[in-house]
Parts: structure tokens; sequence; C-alpha cells
């Protein structure tokens, strides 16, 4: 993946001033919380889990880079990337020795970007073609995917409510960038997972219902 990603850095394009919000706020947060579990994991390590996600080495791109080649190629719906925020919640809160840090952080946005928009929207891409987004091969895309899915017990469905709140989610972290309250972020900010319940059975998913507004 490593070789990949160095190709990649060559190729980058300035993309700050179109690139929405919600994909700004989203690298903003998984780079600083990847960063923070870096220092946080290293008295852990014994505890921790060597995952298919985890590189043998820090890829050289950043997080907010990475994710901008994603908007670009990928052409998933705004929406797509807060159902792909809310999985990678759900996989950490069910995988808690895979913390997101610098050496898995990739591979964790480009599978969840990846089953949220195959699960969103209407026309999706092949994981041929996210593979080459990702910087990886497509052998190991349809792994991660695979993996991904049980890591989260195929759970797909988001209700409204969970949709609203993982956007003011975002919009907090647009409005504070420098500071942030663990009672308000998602489990992944902690060492241990928030108990709260992202399923509620008597509401619609969003992928049901037609009327989703992006709220940030």
């Amino acid at each position: 993946m490593d070789d990949h990603i160095e190709k990649m850095i060559q190729e980058q394009e300035p993309m700050a001033e179109t690139m929405p919000n919600v994909i700004t706020a989203m690298s903003s947060l998984l780079q600083r919380v990847s960063e923070m579990n870096d220092d946080l994991s290293r008295p852990l390590w014994e505890h921790q889990r060597i995952s298919a996600f985890s590189a043998l080495t820090k890829p050289s791109i950043s997080v907010r880079s990475y994710m901008e080649r994603i908007f670009k190629y990928a052409n998933c719906s705004d929406s797509c990337y807060i159902v792909a925020y809310i999985y990678l919640d759900r996989f950490i809160q069910k995988q808690p020795f895979v913390p997101i840090d610098s050496f898995n952080v990739h591979r964790l946005i480009i599978t969840s970007v990846l089953v949220s928009a195959k699960f969103m929207d209407d026309l999706c891409y092949n994981n041929a073609y996210y593979a080459k987004i990702g910087g990886i091969t497509t052998e190991e895309m349809n792994l991660l995917e695979l993996d991904f899915l049980f890591g989260i017990g195929f759970q797909l469905n988001v209700t409204l409510s969970t949709y609203n709140n993982y956007c003011s989610s975002l919009q907090r972290e647009m409005d504070m960038r420098n500071m942030y309250s663990p009672l308000l972020e998602p489990s992944f900010l902690t060492l241990k997972s928030l108990q709260i319940s992202l399923y509620d059975e008597d509401s619609l998913s969003i992928h049901q219902n037609n009327q989703l507004t992006t709220a940030v």
C-alpha cells in the first residue's frame, strides 16, 4: 500500500475550496484521533489486535489529502460520508482492541466509504475502482470489505435520529476545531466506548427515507 500512497502524493491537487464541510470535518477529526491514539496505545500495545487494516509503516499522505482524493474520484453523495463516519464509530465500538491510529486510519476510511456507498447510493463504483483510489490491491479491498462488515456485525441501517446526531457532531467539529468534549463525540475519541444505542427498530432507516437533508 505504501508505494501506491507515495504515488498519490505526487498526484495530489489542491481541493480545499471545493471539498464539502462534512469531509473537512471528518478528516480533521480522524487525523486528531489517529495521532492521539498513537500516543495512548503504546502502553496498551500487548492488548491490541493486529488487524488487516494495519499498515507496516505510517503512510506519508495525510488523512485530509487521502479524503480529498476519495472525494475527487469516488463521486459519493455527502450523506454517504456521514454514514461512513457512523460505520467507523460502530466498528470501533464493536472492535475495542483495534483503535483508529495512523497505521490503520487510511484503510478504515476507504473501506467505510466503499461500504457506505454500496448501501446508500444508487450508483457505485466497484471494488477494483475503490482499490485504485485507496492505493491497495483489489484482493485487499475485497478482504477489507468483508472484515469491516463482520466487524460492524453487518449493522448497516442508520436511523434518522442517529444520522442527525452525527451531523451535529461533525458540525461541532467545524465550529470548535481545537476543542471537544468526549461526551459529545463518537466513541473512537475515548479509551472506553460510549454506551449509546445506535439503532432504533421503531425508526425508519435513512436509506428508506427520501427526505434526507445533509446538515453539515
